[in-house]
């Protein structure tokens, strides 16, 4: 039998160890996060070869934080790690939708699945920003894309009917999904009006300036 001093100094070099990883997978998380923030930043801009770019270095970052920190199931499934990877659903999400591609898959991005939905609830926020971009251009077609697929997300969310246990609350992420969605839809409401109301005041212009030309001779 193993005496007390070889058992608590195992049980030390084995939390020693833990500590270590613990430290370096929060720091990886902070790094991908600020990849992902980033990557998000140049979506909105445009600038898409940047944000794939700063995508794949977060998609690194979360591989190295998660190859490490499966040596300890806790730490794998600590709050830092899953919003890290929350944020990376989030980005690579928002790129996707902006660029009209198909949707990033969680498993081939190894994104547990509470992290991945709520990151998709969250990037709803960003679709919101960028439909509001959308209509500052005029862009109504557009906006309205954006729109239809806010809504077929939280349509899709809402189903998920499980406790908070296992969806990482997604039921509040859902709520806010709501509230953009409604306030985005109406300011798309009122832009589609405006646009109709500014295409009806130019057509009787043209008709009235029609009626004031003089006859031909």
């Amino acid at each position: 039998m193993a005496s007390l001093d070889e058992i608590i100094e195992r049980i030390r070099k084995d939390w020693d160890r833990k500590n270590t990883i613990r430290d370096a997978t929060l720091a990886r998380s902070r790094t991908l996060v600020r990849y992902c923030a980033n990557s998000i930043r140049a979506t909105h801009r445009r600038e898409f070869d940047l944000a794939r770019q700063l995508l794949a270095e977060a998609r690194e970052a979360a591989r190295e934080m998660c190859q490490e920190a499966s040596a300890y199931a806790d730490l794998l499934v600590a709050g830092y790690t899953q919003d890290a990877l929350k944020e990376l659903a989030e980005a690579a999400i928002t790129l996707a939708l902006v660029t009209n591609s198909p949707i990033p898959d969680p498993d081939e991005m190894g994104i547990e699945y509470a992290a991945y939905l709520n990151g998709l609830g969250e990037a709803m926020g960003e679709m919101r920003r960028y439909a509001l971009d959308c209509l500052r251009r005029d862009d109504l077609a557009e906006a309205e894309r954006i729109v239809e697929v806010m809504d077929e997300v939280y349509t899709h969310l809402v189903t998920m009917d499980f406790t908070d246990s296992l969806t990482g609350g997604l039921r509040r992420t859902t709520d806010m999904v709501r509230g953009v969605n409604e306030r985005t839809r109406g300011d798309l409401t009122t832009a589609v009006r405006e646009d109709r109301l500014r295409k009806a005041l130019h057509a009787l212009e043209e008709h009235l300036d029609s009626w004031s030309e003089p006859p031909a001779d």
